[in-house]
């Protein structure tokens, strides 16, 4: 018992209990993006926040021996967690994506910066400071969210992504928004494999149209293959 005691060390106890407390806490944040089908879900949420507790335990307790032992040795505790909070965008930065005039996996990116904090307060014992930012943190994805989509309704419905073959012209999609008299205020064209194009438009505010009839329009078009409505 005192040889795995030695083993263990003596602050084996409150290391798991942090781990452990990290894993659950990061899990639930993972756990909702996970229902959300998102592309970082409930496992990489554990293994950032359970990451970054491990290194903030390592910043507190790993250099321990050699600090007791040479009188010399000076230790910053906070240098390893800064560079876990650096580093830690290169994973973020992977979920997000780029396309046309749509970007995807921003919230993603964010919550799991925010869990690799999360890792960091756990490691450092701050547990009340945890449980409250894990709270905040789930409220603010699970009811923002509908609030959000509320708001931005009539923002997106100013949005319309189509697929077209290179080989047709962009005028015959611009002369259906004539017909219709609206005012278009963006208009991105992305070239696409296999002889596609991607064309993005963003009409003015506060015009009044029917949605439908242009997408008809639209889709009656000869070789567009693709039309969504954002």
């Amino acid at each position: 018992m005192e040889l795995l005691k030695e083993f263990l060390g003596e602050n084996f106890d409150v290391m798991l209990l942090r781990t452990l407390l990290a894993t659950l806490l990061c899990g639930l944040i993972g756990f909702e993006r996970e229902l959300k089908k998102h592309s970082a879900g409930f496992r990489t949420h554990i293994l950032v926040g359970v990451g970054a507790c491990i290194m903030m335990l390592l910043s507190i307790y790993g250099f321990e021996a050699y600090i007791t032992q040479y009188d010399t040795i000076r230790f910053d505790p906070a240098r390893i967690p800064s560079y876990v909070i650096s580093g830690i965008g290169f994973l973020g930065a992977g979920t997000i994506m780029v396309h046309g005039v749509t970007i995807r996996g921003l919230t993603t990116a964010a919550s799991i910066w925010t869990v690799a904090g999360l890792g960091l307060v756990v490691g450092a014992g701050m547990y009340p400071l945890a449980i409250l930012a894990t709270i905040v943190v789930l409220l603010s994805l699970i009811f923002l969210n509908s609030f959000e989509k509320h708001f931005t309704k009539k923002k997106s419905d100013n949005f319309i992504h189509l697929m077209i073959r290179k080989d047709v012209h962009i005028g015959k999609v611009l002369d259906i928004f004539d017909e219709f008299e609206l005012l278009i205020k963006r208009l991105e064209i992305e070239s696409e494999g296999n002889d596609q194009r991607n064309v993005y438009l963003e009409l003015e505010k506060n015009q009044e149209f029917s949605k439908n009839d242009i997408l008809d329009s639209i889709s009656q078009l000869e070789h567009v293959t693709y039309v969504y409505e954002r």
